[in-house]
Formats: structure tokens, C-alpha cells, sequence
């Protein structure tokens, strides 16, 4: 039995790997409302040049996170059983997987940059900006993969403070050049000082090399912490494929990157329904998500420490250590994302007024926060498990949940209740809160079955 002193130590260990996670996410977050507002201040034209391939950025960067995700499985276990050889040998295996992804990806988007905007429907007088924009934030792609891959590598290590650092580092950057690179030259008075303040004049370009060059500090920085890590260095290691490691990598991150690529389709689709019903519901769903995005920070900081913590527990075959971790996850996650459900539900109105003065907009989105602020703690929990599954390699059954969530609710039930029965941005989002709740029950399903578990199934790990 868990002692109140074990209790308290699983808490401080959770929190502990957690809460550079959820630092790093809220900077992010912050840089992202900054990077919006600044851009924004250009037109809505720069606004939609910007936005034009931005689901294309999520599915690139959610390929490269899956990828992470396999190495951070394997390295999680073999640092549990502190098999720190084989820990180090799967980190030179991730060097060369950033490799050959981050040039694969480079020429893939490069070559495409032109005609990329095009495809997802952007507006004629926008495509040649949304190109060059597109080309400029893609040039630093290998070391944009390093910064993913390598960031991952180092949490299942257990070292989630030098991600936050490289990526905290990363948004000052790219906020200062952009600060720096858009704008003209300008006067600013403060408390009766006037200062000249230098500026490019560069507009939506100056964005574009301000996130170029925040990538590759971002890449350059991660690559040193990763050589210097005294446990799981690649250093002296073979980057030839080595199928001990990489075929249990695979055998996650495949499954991962194939579901994060149907699930980012699945937001293409989700958001032409949503498009189609027109501007004040979308400026709506867009705000309503950005604003959102703030609140998803505990579930996503905790799900961090799940997946390190529980390949941890799964390498050192320690029953009573995952069932406590395991529990402490489950419980800190419900309460911290109550606290954050609540918030948003009060605090609605004033977050949509933070992005546009019209009232139609903010009394939409007002509407469907505060429904899906309801539900923030079985999404929580859904995020934590999930988390937990991925840690222990058990990835195909969150596969599964999540196309199915995606496709056969999310987007089949937003079809049938916006095109078919007319309804609007509510019953939209009723069906994406639908989807977050399938997941609660499904990988709740799966937690209490113990089938994920390696310990209680018997299966190698």
C-alpha cells in the first residue's frame, strides 16, 4: 500500500517533470497571441496570409511529434531499467531519424511551397505572399525536426527543463525579430520619452524570417543539450539503422504519426464545415479556439510527465510504482482542469473580447466555451490516459479512438447537424465535445482492462 510520504513524494515527482512542460506550453501560448496581434495589426490580408497554410504546419509538426514519440517510448523504458547503453544507442537512432525526416520534409514542403496555398483554397490576391511566407518558415526544416525530436528525446529522459529553456529562448527571439523585421521605423513616446525605434518594414516577410530564425536557434540550441547530456548522449554511437531499436520505435510512432495525420485532415474538414456558415461563426470558432488554447496547458504539461513516468514504471517492472503514478496523474489532472474549466466558463466573454471589439462575434463564442468549459476535465483525463498508453508503447488502441472520433463523430455528426439539419456553430462544437467525450469513455475502458499495462499483461517491453 501507497504510504501518505510514497503519495506525496509520486506528487512531487509528477510535478516536477510537469511543470516546465506547462511553462513551456503557456510561453508558447503567450508568443502565439503576441506573433497574432502583431501580424494582426497589418490587415486582414497579412492575417490570411499567415493563416492560409496553417494546417499544414500542424500536420508536419504532429508527423515529427509521433516520430518523437516512438523514441521517447523506448527511451523512457530503458532509462526506467537504467539500460542507459541502450537508452544512448536509441538517441543516435533519433539523430538520424531527424535527419533524414527534416531533409525529407524540407524538400517536400520547399518543392510544394508554390502551389500549397492554392490547394487549400486561399485567395487569389494572397497566394504569392502565402507562398513566400510558406518557403521562408520551411527553410530551417532539419533543424525544426531537431528541435521536436531531440525536445522529446530529452522529457523521457526525464530533463523537461531544457526544452522549456530552448523554446522559451525560441519565442524571444522570434517576438523581438518580428518586432524588429515588420514594421517601419517608428517614434515611440513613453511616460513623456520619445524613442526612436528601429524597423525593416518587411511585414508578413519580416514574420516569416523572424520564425525562420527562432527555428533554427531553436534546432542549433536543442542538438548542444542533447551532445552534453551525461546519460544519454549520442555521442560514440552509430547512426546506421539498428533494428533493435528502431523496429519497437516504429512500432509506436507509426501508429501515432498515421492517426495525427487522419485527425489533422479531420480539423481540415471540421473547419470548411465551419467556414460555410459563415464569417461571424467563423471569426468565432477561430477566436473561441485560440482563446481556448491557454486552458489546454495543464492537460497537455501532465500528459508530458504520463508518458515519461509511465515507461519509466513499465522498464523497472514495478507494479506499485505505476499504479501510484498512475493514480496521481489521473487525480492531479482532474483537479487541475476543473480549476481551468471553471475559469474559462467565467472568464468566456472577456477572453473573446481580448480578439475583437464586435459584439455578434463575442456572444457566439462566448456560447461555445462555456460548453466545452464544462466538459475540460473528462478531456483531461481522456489527454492523461492517452498520455500514459504512449508511454508503455500501447498506441494502436488510442489509433483506433481517435480516427474513429474524428471521422465517424466529430465530422460526421458536424455534417449532418450543419449541412443536413441547418443548425450552426453550437451544434458543431456539441459534436466536438461529443468526440472528447468518447475518448473519456473509451480510454477509461482501456485503463481499468489493464490491457495497456505491460507489467499485468505480460507482454515483452
Amino acid at each position: 500500500m501507497q504510504t501518505k510520504d510514497g503519495g506525496r513524494r509520486t506528487l512531487w515527482i509528477v510535478l516536477a517533470l510537469a511543470w516546465p512542460t506547462m511553462l513551456e506550453q503557456l510561453l508558447q501560448v503567450a508568443a502565439q497571441y503576441v506573433d497574432s496581434a502583431m501580424v494582426g495589426r497589418l490587415g486582414a490580408a497579412a492575417t490570411a496570409t499567415v493563416g492560409a497554410t496553417v494546417t499544414i504546419n500542424w500536420m508536419v509538426g504532429s508527423t515529427l511529434s509521433a516520430l518523437g514519440i516512438g523514441f521517447l517510448a523506448f527511451i523512457a523504458r530503458e532509462y526506467g531499467a537504467q539500460r542507459y547503453e541502450n537508452a544512448s544507442r536509441a538517441v543516435a537512432q533519433s539523430v538520424a531519424a531527424a535527419l533524414i525526416a527534416g531533409l525529407a520534409f524540407t524538400a517536400l514542403t520547399l518543392g510544394l511551397s508554390r502551389w500549397i496555398p492554392g490547394w487549400m483554397n486561399a485567395a487569389e490576391d494572397i497566394r504569392k505572399s502565402a507562398a513566400r511566407y510558406f518557403f521562408i518558415i520551411y527553410t530551417p526544416m532539419l533543424l525544426r525536426a531537431a528541435t521536436v525530436i531531440f525536445g522529446t528525446v530529452l522529457r523521457a529522459s526525464g530533463d523537461t527543463r531544457t526544452p522549456m529553456k530552448v523554446n522559451l529562448l525560441v519565442n524571444a527571439v522570434n517576438v523581438v525579430l518580428n518586432f524588429l523585421l515588420i514594421y517601419e521605423a517608428r517614434d515611440v513616446t513613453l511616460l513623456g520619452v520619445t524613442v526612436r525605434l528601429p524597423g525593416a518594414g518587411l511585414g508578413v516577410t519580416g514574420a516569416a524570417i523572424g520564425t525562420a530564425v527562432g527555428f533554427t536557434v531553436g534546432g542549433v540550441s536543442m542538438t548542444i543539450a542533447l551532445w552534453r547530456h551525461p546519460r544519454i548522449s549520442p555521442r560514440g554511437q552509430s547512426l546506421k539503422p539498428d533494428w533493435a531499436i528502431l523496429k519497437p520505435c516504429l512500432k509506436v510512432a507509426l501508429p501515432a504519426a498515421i492517426q495525427r495525420c487522419g485527425t489533422s485532415f479531420g480539423y481540415v474538414a471540421f473547419a470548411s464545415l465551419i467556414n460555410s456558415l459563415g464569417t461571424v461563426a467563423t471569426a468565432a470558432h477561430a477566436i473561441a479556439n485560440t482563446a481556448e488554447s491557454a486552458f489546454y496547458i495543464p492537460a497537455y504539461g501532465i500528459q508530458t510527465a504520463a508518458a515519461t513516468l509511465s515507461g519509466n514504471a513499465g522498464g523497472m517492472r514495478d507494479q506499485n510504482y505505476m499504479k501510484s503514478i498512475t493514480r496521481t496523474l489521473i487525480i492531479l489532472e482532474t483537479v487541475l482542469m476543473t480549476v481551468s474549466g471553471a475559469t474559462l466558463f467565467l472568464l468566456a466573454p472577456r477572453m473573446m473580447a481580448m480578439f475583437t471589439p464586435d459584439a455578434r462575434v463575442i456572444r457566439l463564442g462566448s456560447t461555445v466555451l462555456r460548453m466545452v468549459a464544462v466538459t475540460e476535465p473528462l478531456y483531461g483525463v481522456a489527454v492523461v490516459l492517452e498520455g500514459i498508453f504512449m508511454g508503455v508503447g500501447d498506441t494502436m488502441y488510442a489509433f483506433g479512438c481517435n480516427i474513429v472520433g474524428m471521422w465517424g463523430v466529430r465530422v460526421l455528426a458536424t455534417a449532418v447537424l450543419v449541412r443536413g439539419l441547418g443548425l450552426g456553430l453550437t451544434a458543431a462544437w456539441g459534436a466536438m465535445i461529443a468526440h472528447n467525450i468518447l475518448l473519456f469513455v473509451l480510454f477509461c475502458i482501456r485503463y481499468r482492462g489493464n490491457k495497456w499495462n505491460p507489467i499485468l499483461s505480460g507482454e515483452k517491453f
